[in-house]
């Protein structure tokens, strides 16, 4: 994981607005209609040029494949995993289930997409490597010739895709996700085997309380949330904790989001993930207050920060004397080579989700880096 020693450094939580035609075939492919796969292959290396090529014109320093080739950050797994199937429709949020004209809103938002929610039905095992290898030298052949960029690749956790796509068919969580767990491990493994840092994402230790796991206790939560993090660790054993950044969030919608877990809640599990760099929301009015529990909560001397300094769920775009605030907060208690600039969480978490423009997303991918550089130049002198 690239460390600056001169200026802040920017990078974002991975998910970028797709073109209509990486769209159009991902949904085609998602939805299980005829799609030409010469056709796919072209369209998604092409893609993953056009998004590195835009992130390095705002100035993004550590930059991913925009998440081009998946539908979904989380539900992409039943393309690569066995024992997938059928669909699932999940129960309101916490927060926005009191609020039915809400709700209603958000369904007919949600309706530009089409993305499948299945359920475990059978036997989780890896079906091949070949998917990610693709999207390894996707976005390797777009990193070629640019010696200032680092690359990395998102990849479901365990717990997110347990979230996600309900078990059906193991006869416990903890079993369940043990299988989940050695399925994905090639995967990690494949990432960082190729020189790229590996982004887990794990919305699971935090969002999940109220979405996915809001049926539980918070203190059944936080024994779920250690089993997830002890099972993670476990696939991430041969993966250097140097290339490993974790993605924490509590969804990335717009709600109330009055029933999110506390941070000071889960600090202790996240305190236990093997992880570099954690990944975080900050920006957004429900948890920038909680820079203090990041203050206080004793992670390893080297653990970099990303702290979000940009809210990925509205349009308007962040001034860069605000995006520097946020930056030096963090440099002046973890040191400033130890944050990187980020973002709340993907401008396209899902194809065809995003309550930002594509267009806004980059013009704030902009102000941040405008922010980070007026920071390098307070912190650096």
């Amino acid at each position: 994981m690239k460390i600056s020693s001169d200026h802040i450094l920017t990078t974002h939580v991975g998910s970028l607005p797709r073109s209509a035609a990486v769209a159009d075939i991902l949904i085609r492919k998602d939805q299980e209609q005829p799609y030409d796969a010469a056709e796919f292959a072209s369209v998604i290396r092409t893609g993953v040029a056009d998004i590195v090529a835009r992130q390095m014109d705002v100035g993004i320093d550590v930059v991913s494949d925009g998440e081009t080739s998946k539908v979904g950050y989380s539900t992409y797994v039943k393309d690569r995993l066995t024992g997938f199937g059928g669909d699932h429709t999940p129960k309101p949020n916490l927060d926005i289930a009191p609020y039915p004209e809400f709700r209603k809103r958000m369904v007919a938002f949600m309706g530009a997409q089409s993305f499948r929610r299945t359920c475990c039905i059978g036997p989780v095992a890896l079906k091949n490597l070949d998917a990610v290898q693709i999207d390894v030298d996707n976005l390797k052949a777009a990193l070629a010739g640019k010696p200032s960029l680092e690359g990395f690749l998102n990849a479901a956790s365990p717990g997110v895709v347990a979230s996600f796509q309900p078990n059906q068919y193991y006869p416990t969580h903890e079993v369940y996700i043990e299988a989940v767990t050695s399925a994905l491990q090639p995967e990690y493994e494949a990432i960082a085997g190729a020189g790229l840092v590996l982004q887990v994402d794990c919305p699971d230790l935090a969002m999940s309380r109220h979405t996915g796991f809001q049926d539980l206790s918070d203190a059944e939560f936080l024994a779920r949330a250690e089993l997830h993090v002890e099972a993670l660790n476990q696939a991430l054993t041969n993966v250097p904790r140097e290339q490993i950044r974790i993605h924490i969030c509590w969804g990335n919608y717009e709600g109330p989001h009055d029933h999110d877990i506390a941070l000071e809640t889960v600090m202790p599990v996240i305190r236990k993930l093997k992880a570099g760099a954690i990944a975080f929301e900050h920006a957004n009015p429900r948890h920038e207050h909680e820079w203090t529990v990041w203050r206080d909560s004793k992670l390893p001397d080297d653990t970099v920060l990303i702290p979000g300094v940009l809210d990925s769920s509205t349009n308007y775009v962040e001034h860069p004397e605000l995006v520097a605030q946020r930056i030096e907060r963090f440099a002046g208690f973890v040191g400033r080579e130890r944050v990187i600039a980020g973002t709340d969480c993907g401008f396209g978490t899902f194809v065809r989700y995003s309550k930002v423009d594509p267009e806004i997303t980059f013009k704030k991918l902009k102000a941040m880096s405008d922010g980070a550089d007026i920071a390098t130049r307070r912190l650096w002198g």
